[in-house]
């Protein structure tokens, strides 16, 4: 950002006490008298008097970038005021430079960088240190990271080479806005001025000889520089075509700029003598241009590019319009641009301008990283309040500096105060950013070989495995850290966005004919790791074609890195789907892709059908799975700011997970050849209003939309068990293992837990996983579908070993909210065999509370057919038997079969054919037995208290067809404790103020055991 005035008046200063000593021999010889103003060979045109009509310029330019970031409507284009600080910096340092060429026949590079060292660092090095400190109070951990980085990019002057790799990295995309993005127009003028003095003064000792100094520096600069400009320029038309970032980012590209200032500079404009009308219409004319660019540019228009000219040649008109002609002091007219621009007001905020520059952004980012996304009006009021801190610095730091005799004394202290300016923000970002780092703990990769296993069905994400990293109040996994770097292993297989062809990409067992095709956008290549752990098991290749920010739907899209049209995705994806209609068959096709490429649902439609018309001519089955939750939001970074509140950076579910118009299209039969599933049951759970962003303790996304790879390896289990369910992948052969032998009494025990484990620890996972919330995925019926008031957790407050053979489910209460326990069998297999009998027992000792304390307490051990578990849904038909139930401390328990239909049928719903209360005077105090038995033989249903039968439901009480539906399957098992419901209020209570928390079920041991028919 060029900010550097023209010298202005100054105090006259003493002569020197003694005179210069007189040049060495070999020293060219001195400088001729500087010709007046038209001269041929004077000192540059343009004279070195003050221009106030720059310094109002300058104004323009701040006020147009200030009003395009505080987005006041209409300001689209305000963008374009850098470029006209660009030519103004160009115009200035050149005329400064050339002048004191011709003056004294070189350039003291000591000097000039002196003096740019004591305008330009110190002040920007009071906002760096401001943003590092303020940045370590109002952002989170994993962002503070990233802005200490910015601070030290900032402070060398090399902002713009790191934005420009963040900005053309697709997936280094979804972070927050840094608040020292604007110094990247800093960078870009410092790389300049260290380019183009130097090459300066090549040229002036290049014409050190020269009769006619003036006139062979300027032809020589601006030959120099018009062959810059031209290359600069036609780099940047490249560069604005194939790589929009560094177009508008990168120094080469804008160096033009630059060159177009100092040709006015270099070229003899001060020996012409303009009708004034014209110099009239130039510059008004300029001004007008600089306004339009301002309402009528906007982000789609490309640039830098060719709409660059426009701000360019407009500021070069402005200027161009008041340099004096032959023979004149100055043409600032009465009715000239450069009068309204000489004001007392333009040129106030023209030397403010470069603090108010460097503060501004800076307020807002921060201010929205504490407060969230602003409107513009308080976006305009926080770029005003901006003024207080940048009149601050330019009174104490900017001004006191440039005006110091003893700094402006001598070249080296000027440049002691630049490296002194450069040191302080780099030092406080590395206190800063270590800190920061060695909080946050190593950004190393996670070990997914270490993680616990996930659970294949079910409303948990992981099957929990004893001493996993996973376990309650243990840190997230992946960590915010590892998690911004948590990115499939696929080698680079995920292509960039200027590539058009997909390498072969091949893993796993890649001589194998068999292979799966992983296709789409990045969020297929999320997949790559469960995909390649389900080929490898089975003895395939993966194959990975995934191109980044592709839709698979043939769609014509931009792309946000390379600025403009997407070609290259419509090249490859041509080029992908053609390989595999004339290659190999592959064993399966797994299609994913966001569906957020276009809003317009008949074109989406259309765009698919034209992708898998030639998929299906592969004849390979195709699952698609459907589009995981977009956050829409920094997850990493917000969870690193509250790494112990899993709920606070849950986010919206409206917004993160739409309808799937491709996914209900294959549910409805419209697409025939091609399968959906989805894991976004487990992802998002229930039907609540947000999505969680952690769950058991897995760090869930990597940015604003993918997963992380952890995640992706956890839903493994899930992916196969869905995808075999599908019919798309064949079951892989367990390991043989011998049958239970069946015993003297002819049973044969297929499960026994006896709960023995230390106090406070986890039942067994093998056997057991936990139900979360107040519903299943999907939450088909809220409450747990009978109104009870406790939120289920697989918290060890709620359910635990007692160290001494028993299971405890508390139910607790904390500020007027109940939680509780409910614990299902991982197996959900166990079926009597054909014509045998399944026993299923436990030994339970109920809550030991009676009375009003009681009022709510409803424990239970009861089965449900295995069929629930994939979606949850076909209750009552799909069985239930309630083995043991008990309400508000009676002393009484009951079994229930429920069957058929929601209302009526044959299991009398939704009471169900029950055995009513059966006294048990001790049930809460000892440990009694609980069985049912499950007789395909005898044709009935028994029940069992202590081994006597007081509840029978035989087949004749209902058709066939339900009744094998009731019972002839697997089920799985579930002991839970709810509080509250239709059952205890049918009873004659329901859960109040006196309900006292705390009581116990107690499990002493479950088993389920099988006896043949005969």
């Amino acid at each position: 950002m060029p900010f550097l005035l023209a010298p202005g008046p100054r105090r006259k200063r003493s002569a020197p006490a003694s005179p210069p000593a007189s040049p060495p021999a070999s020293a060219p010889p001195a400088a001729p008298p500087a010709a007046r103003s038209g001269g041929e060979s004077g000192p540059s045109p343009h004279r070195s008097t003050f221009r106030p009509d720059i310094e109002g310029l300058r104004a323009v330019a701040v006020l147009c970038v200030l009003a395009f970031h505080a987005e006041i409507p209409g300001t689209a284009g305000g963008f374009i005021g850098v470029d006209v600080f660009f030519v103004i910096s160009g115009y200035l340092i050149t005329g400064l430079l050339v002048r004191e060429a011709i003056s004294t026949g070189r350039i003291r590079l000591g000097d000039f960088f002196s003096r740019r060292a004591r305008r330009l660092l110190p002040s920007a090095a009071v906002v760096l240190a401001a943003v590092a400190v303020a940045g370590a109070w109002l952002t989170v951990p994993l962002r503070r990271t990233d802005l200490e980085y910015d601070v030290l990019a900032a402070a060398l002057s090399v902002a713009n080479w790191r934005f420009v790799s963040q900005q053309t990295d697709y997936l280094a995309a979804g972070h927050d806005q840094s608040p020292l993005l604007h110094f990247w127009s800093l960078a870009v003028e410092e790389q300049f001025y260290l380019f183009w003095a130097p090459l300066l003064a090549v040229a002036v000792l290049c014409t050190a000889r020269a009769l006619r100094r003036g006139r062979a520096v300027r032809a020589v600069v601006a030959l120099v520089t018009g062959v810059l400009v031209l290359g600069s320029f036609a780099l940047s038309l490249y560069w604005t075509e194939h790589s929009v970032s560094l177009a508008y980012l990168g120094t080469p590209s804008r160096v033009w700029q630059f060159g177009v200032g100092a040709l006015l500079a270099l070229l003899p404009w001060h020996l012409l003598r303009g009708p004034r009308p014209l110099r009239l219409l130039c510059g008004w004319g300029g001004a007008v241009a600089i306004g339009w660019c301002v309402v009528a540019y906007d982000a789609s228009t490309p640039y830098p590019g060719y709409a660059a000219l426009v701000p360019t040649l407009a500021t070069a008109a402005v200027i161009l319009a008041a340099i004096p002609g032959r023979g004149e002091r100055n043409v600032q007219g009465a009715y000239g641009v450069g009068r309204l621009l000489a004001g007392r007001g333009p040129r106030a905020v023209g030397r403010l301008s470069y603090n108010l520059y460097l503060w501004h952004w800076p307020v807002i980012v921060l201010a929205e990283a504490r407060l969230g996304t602003l409107g513009w009006p308080a976006r305009t009021a926080l770029t005003l309040a901006a003024v207080l801190p940048a009149l601050a610095t330019m009174r104490w730091v900017e001004q006191p500096l440039r005006r110091s005799r003893t700094v402006s004394e001598l070249p080296r202290r000027g440049l002691s105060v630049g490296i002194s300016a450069i040191v302080l923000p780099v030092v406080l970002a590395l206190v800063v950013g270590t800190a920061t780092l060695h909080m946050m703990g190593p950004a190393t990769p996670v070990d997914v070989k270490g993680l616990p296993p996930g659970a294949a069905s079910g409303p948990s994400l992981l099957a929990r495995v004893p001493g996993a990293p996973v376990a309650d109040g243990g840190p997230v996994v992946p960590s915010p850290a590892q998690a911004r770097k948590d990115f499939p292993p696929d080698q680079g297989c995920q292509v960039a966005p200027e590539v058009t062809r997909s390498p072969q990409c091949l893993f796993g067992a890649v001589d194998s004919p068999d292979r799966i095709v992983l296709l789409g956008d990045s969020h297929a290549g999320q997949w790559f790791s469960p995909m390649l752990a389900l080929a490898s098991q089975r003895g395939w290749a993966l194959q990975e074609l995934v191109k980044q920010g592709c839709p698979l739907p043939q769609l014509a899209v931009d792309s946000p890195q390379l600025g403009r049209a997407y070609r290259e995705c419509d090249t490859w994806r041509a080029d992908t789907l053609d390989r595999l209609r004339t290659g190999p068959r592959p064993r399966l096709i797994v299609i994913a892709s966001l569906n957020r490429y276009t809003e317009d649902r008949q074109l989406l439609t259309a765009a698919w059908e034209r992708t898998l018309k030639p998929l299906r001519e592969t004849g390979a089955p195709i699952v698609y799975i459907e589009g995981t939750p977009v956050p829409g939001t920094d997850i990493p970074a917000c969870v690193s700011g509250s790494p112990d509140d899993d709920a606070a950076c849950a986010f919206d579910r409206a917004d993160a997970v739409p309808a799937d118009p491709l996914a209900r299209r294959i549910a409805a039969g419209k697409v025939p050849g091609v399968r959906s599933i989805s894991v976004n049951p487990v992802l998002c759970p229930g039907d609540g209003p947000t999505c969680p962003a952690v769950r058991d303790r897995v760090l869930l996304y990597r940015d604003d939309a993918h997963l992380t790879n952890v995640a992706a390896v956890v839903l493994t289990p899930r992916l196969e068990r869905l995808l075999t369910d599908a019919g798309a992948l064949p079951a892989t052969t367990p390991e043989p293992s011998t049958p239970a032998a069946p015993g003297a009494d002819g049973w044969t025990e297929l499960l026994r837990d006896d709960f023995d484990g230390p106090a406070g620890s986890r039942p067994s996972p093998a056997n057991w996983q936990y139900d979360i919330g107040t519903c299943y995925p999907g939450c088909p019926a809220p409450q747990w579908g009978t109104g009870e008031i406790e939120t289920m957790t697989d918290s060890t407050d709620n359910v635990r070993l007692d160290g001494k053979g028993a299971l405890e489910i508390v139910p607790t209460r904390e500020g007027g909210e109940w939680s509780s326990g409910r614990i299902e069998t991982v197996r959900s297999d166990f079926a009597p065999p054909p014509d045998g009998v399944l026993r299923i027992e436990a030994s339970i000792a109920l809550p030991d509370v009676t009375g009003p304390e009681a009022a709510g307490y409803w424990p239970a051990f009861w089965t449900l057919g295995a069929s629930l578990r994939d979606g949850y849904t076909g209750w009552p038909g799909v069985g239930e038997l309630d083995i043991m139930e008990s309400v508000n401390g009676r002393d009484t328990v009951f079994g229930t079969m429920h069957c058929g239909v929601l209302d009526g049928g044959p299991c009398e719903e939704p009471v169900g054919l029950t055995s009513g209360p059966q006294p048990c005077a001790t049930c809460r105090t000892e440990f009694h037995s609980y069985a049912v038995e499950v007789d395909l033989g005898a044709g009935e249903v028994r029940w069992y208290l202590d081994g006597r039968v007081y509840h029978r439901v035989s087949a004749d009480r209902m058709d066939a067809g339900t009744w094998k539906r009731t019972v002839d399957h697997g089920v799985f098992l579930i002991l839970n404790v709810a509080i509250g419901g239709k059952l205890p209020e049918a009873d004659g209570a329901t859960a109040g103020p006196e309900t006292e928390p705390g009581h116990p079920m107690r499990v002493d041991r479950v088993t389920v055991s099988v006896k043949d028919g005969g």
